[in-house]
């Protein structure tokens, strides 16, 4: 079992936070929190509550194992995937279907 590292999880916290475009005081109001205590966690000097640790997954899209202990696969994927798939968390489901089908066109007309 690996240990909790409240520093790799403040890194990841950052990294998904940024990818999906939320400012350090949204992600702070969307959580209820205050920002220097966010700003603090993601510096891994902070600890949180199994509350805000679910409020925070909720909002980042991400399980509570990812959020803890890194991706659950062992190759990491590229920063533009990481990109890509936040971005289509963030759109509705038609919005999703029209970029699949968007996606499947352009790599049709490149091969």
């Amino acid at each position: 079992m690996r240990g909790y590292d409240k520093k790799a999880v403040g890194e990841r916290i950052r990294a998904q936070r940024k990818a999906l475009d939320i400012s350090q005081e949204d992600f702070a109001e969307r959580i209820g929190r205050v920002p220097k205590f966010c700003a603090d966690i993601e510096r891994g000097q902070a600890g949180m509550s199994i509350e805000t640790m679910l409020s925070i997954c909720s909002l980042l899209k991400l399980s509570p194992n990812e959020l803890l202990f890194g991706s659950s696969t062992s190759t990491k994927l590229h920063d533009e995937t990481q990109l890509i798939i936040a971005a289509l968390n963030q759109c509705t489901e038609k919005q999703r279907r029209d970029a699949y089908a968007l996606l499947k066109l352009f790599l049709t007309a490149i091969r």
